[in-house]
């Protein structure tokens, strides 16, 4: 995770005080102020480093469940976005990342899409295009629902479960979205 968040905060070229920030309240939150501060003091040195995020990433995939992986994308995008805005050189290496982690390029989609708010954003979120009839709507919002549950992570931290909610509760938005614009009951 660390060298994976690293790899996220240069690719810009910079790296800033406010997605340190970002890290480290993920840290404490899932791992408690000591080891937080281990953490930090690791990624400081990482930061100096070229490390191989595609070796790291296969590691990740062999050890981690999808859902969890998942939600290590939605990290991801959370320091991106971290400093107000999400540079596209940024998007490109969560997205190289996502494919080392074996995580598809329609999960990859859904998940980007949440940090936007334009209507074909909505459908991207649900993984379905926007000719989609409102029975494949609905489909596709149990599907995700099932998919992403905040359930599927409770044996996590306090950080991912809260990434789990709100991941979930994007998915419901995109959904009410699309409802209340179609006029589905």
């Amino acid at each position: 995770m660390i060298v994976l968040s690293a790899a996220v905060m240069k690719a810009d070229g910079r790296i800033l005080k406010s997605e340190l920030d970002y890290v480290k309240r993920f840290f404490v939150s899932n791992f408690g102020d000591a080891q937080a501060e281990r953490y930090i003091l690791t990624l400081r040195e990482v930061l100096k480093q070229d490390v191989d995020a595609r070796a790291v990433c296969r590691q990740i995939q062999g050890m981690m469940e999808h859902s969890k992986r998942l939600l290590l994308l939605q990290y991801m995008y959370g320091i991106a976005q971290a400093d107000g805005d999400v540079d596209p050189r940024e998007v490109e290496v969560i997205r190289q990342i996502a494919g080392w982690l074996g995580i598809s390029a329609k999960d990859v989609k859904s998940i980007e899409a949440s940090f936007y708010t334009d209507v074909a954003s909505h459908y991207a979120v649900l993984e379905i295009p926007e000719s989609a009839t409102d029975s494949e709507v609905k489909k596709a919002f149990r599907r995700m629902a099932v998919k992403f549950h905040p359930d599927k992570v409770r044996d996590m931290g306090e950080d991912y479960q809260k990434q789990a909610r709100n991941r979930f509760d994007r998915i419901t938005a995109a959904y009410e979205a699309i409802k209340k614009q179609r006029g589905i009951k």
